[in-house]
């Protein structure tokens, strides 16, 4: 892989997940205490149950990334969809900490030659590309279900994270005209 593609790919990475992680904050951020523990049927799992699982998830495919299978032996996955009862807001920010922590720990120190080692997710091959981008449409899933959650928690409450519905003109009209584009 040419080496500025490959710097360029794994500093999109880490953008990507930096943005997602902040999104998946500021949607928590809104909810209250008994929010974060709501599912709004008995088949959705709450924002705390997706916390849990997707830091069971990082857990597993990123401690020892470029040498052991991620998914490790001692996951226990199903148990990841089911709270104690005295699990609290400060168990589920620091799993959220804890698993982005993995992540970061895993991707930052990668060089450009890393990209195309093979690395296994359930005994499956693929690259450490393949992985990354597995990881990072996986993660991108779950924090669209915690903010669309946290938007459907709030409702008329909710802060918007981008763009307030009806307000693209105003804010397109007040972007900067970047040089030979009109």
């Amino acid at each position: 892989m040419h080496e500025d593609l490959a710097k360029h790919f794994l500093a999109d990475a880490l953008k990507t997940f930096r943005s997602n992680k902040r999104l998946g904050e500021k949607a928590m951020a809104q909810l209250s205490d008994a929010e974060l523990f709501r599912a709004i049927d008995a088949e959705a799992n709450s924002v705390a149950v997706i916390v849990r699982h997707m830091a069971g998830n990082m857990r597993s495919r990123w401690t020892d990334f470029l040498t052991a299978d991620g998914e490790k032996a001692d996951r226990a996955r199903d148990s990841e969809f089911i709270l104690d009862e005295g699990t609290t807001r400060a168990d589920v920010v620091r799993w959220w900490e804890d698993g982005w922590r993995l992540v970061f720990d895993a991707i930052e120190p990668l060089q450009p030659d890393d990209l195309m080692r093979t690395v296994s997710i359930r005994g499956e091959p693929h690259t450490v590309v393949e992985a990354i981008n597995r990881q990072v449409a996986h993660y991108a899933q779950h924090v669209g279900q915690i903010i669309f959650l946290a938007k459907h928690l709030r409702s008329s409450e909710w802060q918007t994270l981008s763009i307030a519905r009806g307000a693209s003109e105003t804010f397109n009209e007040s972007m900067p005209r970047r040089a030979g584009k009109s």
